[in-house]
Formats: structure tokens, sequence, C-alpha cells
């Protein structure tokens, strides 16, 4: 194939949308990367004879099944599973399960084909897989959720182990989703592996997952800060959600000198300039966790505003860290953050900002980091997981901590070395989607056609 008789951009997604109809988050999700590596890639003929990225963007398999449980009164109930293994050029497939009202195909597709570069990023051998249900943990019972949990793996098992696939936690899917989970596919198999992660830490769990993701995110924030000669210190930041990922953030914003002012959830916001310090944060993380209770009570509790309905983004602040869920960021929204002179902006959930807010923020030279890279220590974290249950050994908390640290300002890096213009500006979106290309890439041209 010449290189003039290439497949363009634009006719690369009119074939992806043909094949894929009605999935939109697939295709965003498979735009925001080929808009930089059909660039990249646009003098590289083997790429191109090798059909590399249109290889990428087809899933190995999508698998789904009936998952069939009983609740709490007696009544039959039917929900939807999903594992989608998307790549394993470079190790087995590894990437959470979802368990949310929304959770359909497309979902876990975009799922599932992020994760192949983020888990790529990381430096560790991992292929990219999501799954999960349309299943709600909201309102149910323990029994309840551990009869769907053991309905769900005992279909989805004989698709796992720890050379094949690893999924984790995500939405929905916490200790306790992953302890029963675990349970059942050690009692159906009679085998005890690291095929899942973000375990206990009894039963071979890491010490400091529930953390990762949420420091990860920050830590991105900071080297690409001090890249450009600034700190966190002093800052003004703007955290959206409540959960583990926005906490521990919140957490490592406030041990780096940061002031957050905003925590969200599915009702609403509340600003707090006050900041949420470490004792609020205690009374957040109390409330989310144990209690399950609404972001409103905090309000009440600390006599600041909550707005009904409504997300952080028009509230003045340095720097942005959406950590709730994807699309959360509008075009206007990105907008009126630009406007009030955000910095940077981290993502710490997966793809939470619209791809025209996207081009506005690069556009306006704010330091943007994408999911891919952001959000990769909670997986960087799992594939340490999966190498102590490997070894039948313990890693100690220290380790980890460092090993974290290392690994994402090993991203930061190679976001760098791919992105940077010749003006000076970093463009992490490039950066990130070129350097975890590569090496899955370079690892599917070496098995040939498969």
């Amino acid at each position: 194939m010449a290189v003039s008789d290439h497949v363009n951009l634009e006719q690369f997604m009119q074939g992806l949308k043909r094949r894929n109809p009605g999935e939109t988050e697939f295709h965003q999700a498979v735009y925001e990367v080929a808009a930089n590596v059909f660039d990249y890639i646009s003098d590289k003929e083997i790429y191109h004879e090798m059909q590399i990225f249109r290889r990428m963007a087809e899933p190995d398999r999508v698998i789904s099944f009936r998952v069939c449980w009983e609740d709490d009164n007696g009544n039959i109930r039917v929900n939807r599973g999903y594992r989608v293994q998307n790549n394993n050029a470079i190790g087995p497939y590894k990437g959470g399960l979802r368990f949310h009202p929304s959770v359909n195909q497309s979902i876990l597709k975009f799922l599932a084909f992020e994760q192949t570069f983020k888990n790529s990023l990381t430096g560790l051998p991992m292929g990219g897989g999501k799954g999960g249900s349309d299943f709600n943990p909201k309102g149910k019972s323990d029994n309840e959720i551990m009869r769907f949990c053991q309905s769900f793996m005992t279909e989805l098992y004989r698709h796992l182990g720890e050379d094949t696939d690893v999924p984790a936690g995500d939405i929905g899917v916490g200790s306790r989703e992953i302890g029963y989970l675990f349970g059942q596919w050690k009692r159906i198999t009679n085998r005890f592996t690291g095929t899942l992660t973000g375990k206990g830490r009894e039963y071979g769990g890491s010490p400091i997952r529930t953390e990762a993701t949420g420091y990860g995110t920050v830590y991105m924030l900071q080297d690409m800060l001090k890249q450009a000669g600034e700190d966190i210190e002093g800052k003004k930041v703007l955290v959206s959600g409540a959960g583990n990922v926005a906490t521990y953030a919140i957490e490592k914003i406030n041990q780096l000198g940061g002031k957050v002012i905003t925590a969200s959830d599915s009702s609403g916001f509340v600003h707090d300039p006050h900041g949420i310090d470490e004792e609020r944060l205690a009374f957040l993380m109390h409330l989310k966790n144990v209690r399950r209770g609404r972001i409103e009570e905090y309000a009440e509790e600390f006599n600041v505003d909550f707005y009904e309905g409504k997300r952080p983004w028009q509230v003045q602040a340095d720097v942005a860290l959406p950590c709730a869920t994807q699309n959360e960021i509008s075009q206007k929204e990105a907008q009126t953050l630009i406007k009030n002179g955000i910095k940077a902006v981290s993502e710490g959930a997966n793809m939470p900002t619209e791809q025209d807010g996207i081009h506005d923020f690069i556009n306006a030279k704010v330091l943007f980091a994408p999911s891919k890279a952001a959000n990769a220590g909670g997986v960087a974290i799992s594939g340490l997981e999966m190498s102590q249950n490997s070894a039948r050994r313990t890693w100690k908390e220290e380790e980890l901590q460092d090993l974290l640290r290392n690994i994402m300002g090993d991203i930061h890096e190679s976001c760098v070395e791919y992105g940077k213009a010749d003006d000076g500006y970093i463009d992490y979106v490039k950066g990130a989607n070129i350097a975890g290309f590569i090496k899955v890439a370079d690892a599917m041209i070496a098995y040939g056609v498969v």
C-alpha cells in the first residue's frame, strides 16, 4: 500500500461507526487516540501494512451473559453481565469490573480500549480489558450483593485466570464485592491464585490499592506543575466525586499544601471555602464509605453551600481534578474553567472531559493530563499485586508508595517525550496516546497476523 493510499482519520472513523453503530462512548474514546496516532504513523509504513490501529480498535472478544439472582423477598432478578477483552499483546487482560445501571457494551468497550493504552503506559506487562453489569448495588443488602456476585462469577470464571484475564474493582465494585467474587472463583476452581486484584490484605491484597488512583492523579498534577515551574502548595483545587479516587486525591492534595474546596456526588456538589481539611475529609470518608450517605449531609455538618443537581466547575480555582465519571466536564464547562483561570486539569475518572472540551483546554495551553495517564496509579498497584501473588509474598507499604511514585513519574516523562511542542507546551494527550500506542503496536507486529 502506498503512503498516499492510506485510510485517513475521517475514513477510519466512518468505518468504525459503521461497524459499531450507536456506541458513542466507544467512538469518542477511539477518536481521541486516533487523532494523535494517525499523524504519528503517517510516514511509518509497517503500522499501515499490518493494520495495527484497526486491530487495536477491534476487541479480541466481547463476552455477554445473563446473570440471574434472588433478592431478599424471594423474587428472581435478571441482569446482564459483560467482559470485554480488548488486547493482550503485552500481557494478560487487566481492567476493572463496574456495577452500575449505566453499564452497556459501548461504555465497556471504551473503557477496555482506554485500559490497553493506560496499562501500556505503566510499563508493566498488562493487556487491556473491562467488564461489569447493569446491576445497581445501591440499596441492596449484603446478602443480595453476595448472591449477585456469586451468580456473576459462576458464568465469568471460565474466561479468567492469572495468566489470562485478571479483573479488579471499579464503580460499584469495592472490597466487599471483590471478596464475594474471588470467594466464588476459588470455590468453583479449587485454586488460590491472583485472579482478581483489589483483594483484602488478609488474602493477598495490596496495602495501598484503595489510595493509588487518587494519589497517582495528584502525582501527575504535581509533575505537570513542576515541569511548568510551579507546585501544588497554596493552590485552590476543585474535586468532583466523593468515592475512593476523589477522597484520596483530596488527602494527597492536603499533604502537598493545596486546598480542596469542592466535592460532589450524583445529587450535587458542596463548596467549602474553608477547605476540606483532614478533619472534614475524615467526616466525608465516613459519610460516603461507611454510612453511604449523600454529600448534602456534609454541607449541613459544616454549614457550607450545597448546589443540588450541579457540578463544581463554575467555582473559581487554580486546578481541577474530575474524579467522578465519564463526560462530566462539557465543552461549556471547560470554557468556564478556562475563563476562570484554571491552570491544570488532571483526570481521576475515566474520560471525564468531552472531546471538544479537551480541545479547548489544549488550545488555551492549560496543562491537561488525560485519564489514561493521570489515573493509571490504580492499575499500576493492581499490576504489582499480581506480582506479589505470583511470588507468594507481601509488599511493604513503603515499597509500594515508592514504586507508585516512580511509575507515575515515568508516565509523565513518556508524555513529555512524545507530547512536547516546539513552543515548549506539552500536549499530554498526544504524548500519552503515542507512548501507549508504540509498546502495544510493536508487540503486535512481532506476533505477525494474529
